[in-house]
């Protein structure tokens, strides 16, 4: 996987390459989504496999980047033969990110085609980088009082020689807070007022009223990838399943102003309970939502948990 980041406008995008092919599901949960292609994650969709998930700021105006991808795909001949071209099959998911940086300034073709320019198989870079440049969490009250968000990234391996390997990538851009599921505590999220360290809680502020700042324009992105085979079907009750990891460390979650969605992906040879790989999703997700507000640093005015 590759980032590209413009700090001037903070705003970037992710990509994350399967030139191979990788079964595929996909899930929403929540209601305030932007995406492209991601009808080819049903598992009554004709194509088997696909072969890039895309996760951009900017809004709509961010899906464009997938198109970079494609196209850096295409270059490389990776794509479904359709006996005239090979198309790549790339799903793209996009989060809202105009309250920082520079609204007018969004992802396009050129950033996606660097994100996937930039990608390698060693470490995540985590934090303040790629479609979470721009993130946020704990928006009840508005940016004032918000912090930054950012990506994340963790892996469960477990079986014979931890040979099973769960792997999650996630961008943290939620209305609710981001809670520490190992103590209960809030991580990170709305605080006090616009200069305070302290946090409200966000899901007892809603139920007593607080409307203000809560609106449309909230995400958290989710892909997971695994080394178990899996059908179509499978890949898509994992997606579901990976959701309980964003239950786990978010809150509220799953909002009329969130856009949350996950995507599955199996890329390998590994055979494994099917349960165990659906807990394992959880862990990875919900660990990977906490590395991303501690890896995110203060930006835009917001301060981060890094710092």
């Amino acid at each position: 996987m590759g980032h590209a980041s413009d700090y001037e406008a903070l705003t970037g995008c992710t990509a994350i390459l399967c030139e191979g092919g990788a079964v595929a599901g996909g899930d929403i949960r929540g209601f305030a989504t932007g995406t492209e292609e991601f009808e080819v994650l049903s598992p009554m969709h004709l194509t088997t496999h696909i072969h890039g998930v895309v996760f951009s700021g900017g809004s709509a105006f961010g899906l464009e980047a997938v198109s970079g991808v494609r196209k850096f795909l295409e270059h490389k001949g990776v794509g479904f033969d359709t006996g005239r071209a090979r198309v790549p099959i790339v799903p793209g998911a996009i989060l809202y990110d105009l309250g920082i940086g520079k609204a007018h300034v969004r992802p396009g073709r050129e950033m996606g085609e660097a994100a996937a320019a930039a990608a390698t198989d060693g470490p995540v870079k985590e934090g303040n980088v790629g479609a979470g440049t721009g993130a946020s969490v704990g928006k009840v009250f508005g940016m004032a009082q918000a912090m930054k968000g950012g990506v994340g990234s963790y892996t469960v391996s477990f079986g014979t020689n931890s040979r099973i390997m769960v792997s999650a990538l996630v961008v943290v851009n939620a209305v609710g807070d981001v809670i520490d599921y190992h103590n209960g505590k809030i991580l990170a999220g709305t605080r006090k007022s616009p200069t305070s360290r302290e946090f409200l809680n966000s899901a007892d502020a809603i139920k007593l009223g607080a409307q203000a700042g809560f609106k449309g324009g909230n995400t958290t992105l989710v892909v997971v990838a695994t080394n178990v085979v899996l059908t179509k079907v499978q890949a898509t009750r994992l997606a579901q399943l990976s959701q309980h990891g964003v239950v786990r460390a978010i809150s509220p979650v799953n909002t009329l102003s969130d856009g949350d969605i996950t995507i599955a992906l199996s890329v390998g040879t590994e055979q494994a309970d099917f349960n165990a790989v659906g807990i394992a999703a959880g862990e990875a997700v919900a660990e990977s939502i906490l590395r991303a507000v501690r890896n995110a640093g203060s930006l835009g005015g917001l301060p981060g948990l890094k710092d």
